[in-house]
């Protein structure tokens, strides 16, 4: 109730005079409307109009801390339809439903983007200023017809979001990065740093976790490059997951981190709290941000530090972006096998060379080699993702590292994607991830840990069939 309060606090200050905006009468129909009717300029007055006028009439009944939601939704939905009946300007039906759900939602929810973040196709919400937002569907950005009516409005819901994760953002802090109670993670910035601003990018938390079978059903990877992975993490190697932003590293970690058997103690290591494991024994960490006096930080190096004396038997490092990177190779280096991290990097080689810079960012005076020697005994696989130009996300490299030669650290593919079978008429990848034919140097170590591979893993279904071909001929 608090946060309704505080919200509507905000719309009593907002002038009642229309907003002097520059946009079109009509917004565009090819944009991505999240099903609802397109929106002309002066029923965003009208909205602003009526939601001042909810907030006045309404008055304290709004503010009663022990009114059920369900209660103070009828409440003000009753309300608004009678605002409505009184209202002159000339509307469609459907503008009017429209334009209810609107004013029920800047009240009860996150006003415009509320749809969206109810929408299970939107991955991603984009607030660009109070009159552009976008979202993400199926990898690939789609601008939406819907707007703020003013900068009030928009930074009204940022507070009402940030409340409630017990955070604030003014212009003493004006840049908050922060976790929703069901896992969404929010990002707001605001003037003086947010030219042509408020901005919010809400990244929204999938309810139900993805499986090895929804990761090859989107074609992330195949069902042979899966069960070579769920055996390498059974096998103790220790995995490093590269990608961009976006990516999808989060869920291929997730995924990853499920293969680990559940009679290990597992202890995870976030900056937001993201992962969620299906084992009985894990125990989840998240950092902490500095109060308003600077003071209280915890780092996620801290945060690795402290999980070696907890007696782990895995470690998971949501992301690795700093100085936390050396603490990690050494509990790598010293008995915690089978850790599991992501970074974020361009391709394989790339990783290798951001965590070396990670490592000198610890403030250690270690020699490059004596850095890269660490990296290649710690790290046995990288697992690379990205995002194709089609929206997909892909694992486009399974690399073994193999070991220092002089002062490089060598690399080999295992699996790679393969690009030669182009794109389809909708302009989607038809290749995939496919092994190499190469077996890797690390098949020892984990038949020491009671791992076996067939060697048939190792060999592509085009090359199995000529195999079997061949065979059928003698």
């Amino acid at each position: 109730m608090s946060d309704i309060s505080d919200q509507l606090s905000q719309l009593r200050k907002v002038d009642l005079a229309p907003a002097e905006v520059s946009t079109p009468d009509r917004v565009p129909a090819e944009v991505y409307d999240g099903g609802t009717v397109e929106a002309r300029s002066e029923l965003y007055d009208v909205r602003r109009r009526l939601h001042a006028r909810l907030a006045a009439e309404l008055g304290n009944v709004l503010y009663k801390k022990d009114l059920e939601p369900e209660r103070l939704s009828q409440m003000v939905r009753e309300h608004v339809v009678a605002l409505l009946r009184s209202e002159s300007t000339p509307m469609s039906a459907a503008e009017r439903k429209s334009l209810l759900e609107d004013i029920e939602a800047d009240v009860m929810g996150h006003g415009p983007i509320e749809e969206f973040l109810q929408d299970p196709e939107v991955t991603e919400v984009m607030v660009n200023g109070p009159q552009e937002i976008f979202v993400e569907r199926n990898g690939k950005l789609f601008r939406t017809n819907r707007r703020f009516a003013d900068e009030d409005h928009l930074r009204s819901v940022i507070d009402s979001i940030v409340g409630r994760v017990g955070r604030r953002i003014d212009e003493s802090s004006p840049m908050v990065d922060a976790r929703l109670a069901d896992g969404s993670r929010v990002n707001a910035m605001i003037h003086p740093l947010a030219i042509k601003g408020p901005f919010l990018t809400i990244r929204k938390f999938s309810e139900d976790p993805f499986t090895t079978q929804d990761l090859v059903e989107f074609g992330t990877m195949t069902a042979q490059a899966a069960n070579f992975l769920d055996l390498c993490v059974k096998g103790k190697l220790n995995l490093l997951i590269s990608g961009g932003t976006g990516a999808g590293k989060t869920s291929t970690l997730n995924v990853l981190s499920s293969y680990i058997p559940e009679d290990e103690r597992i202890v995870t290591v976030e900056d937001a709290v993201e992962l969620r494991l299906g084992q009985p024994h894990v125990l989840q960490t998240e950092s902490r941000p500095p109060n308003v006096e600077g003071k209280g930080q915890i780092a996620i190096r801290d945060l690795v530090r402290n999980s070696l004396r907890m007696r782990p038997d895995r470690i998971v490092v949501g992301e690795v972006r700093g100085a936390e990177a050396l603490d990690m190779l050494q509990a790598m280096n010293t008995g915690h096998e089978g850790s599991i991290s992501t970074l974020h990097a361009n391709s394989p080689r790339d990783a290798l060379s951001r965590l070396e810079t990670m490592v000198l960012m610890a403030g250690m005076d270690l020699p490059v080699r004596a850095i890269r020697e660490q990296i290649a005994s710690a790290i046995d696989l990288i697992v690379h993702q990205s995002r194709l130009r089609d929206g997909s996300r892909r694992i486009t490299h399974v690399t073994e590292v193999e070991g220092m030669e002089g002062d490089i650290i060598t690399l080999q593919d295992v699996f790679a994607f393969d690009y030669g079978p182009g794109m389809d008429e909708d302009g989607r990848y038809l290749g995939g991830l496919k092994p190499t034919g190469i077996r890797p140097k690390f098949l020892g170590k984990l038949s020491d840990n009671g791992i076996q591979m067939a060697p048939a893993m190792f060999i592509g279904d085009d090359l199995m069939e000529t195999m079997e071909r061949a065979g059928g001929a003698r």
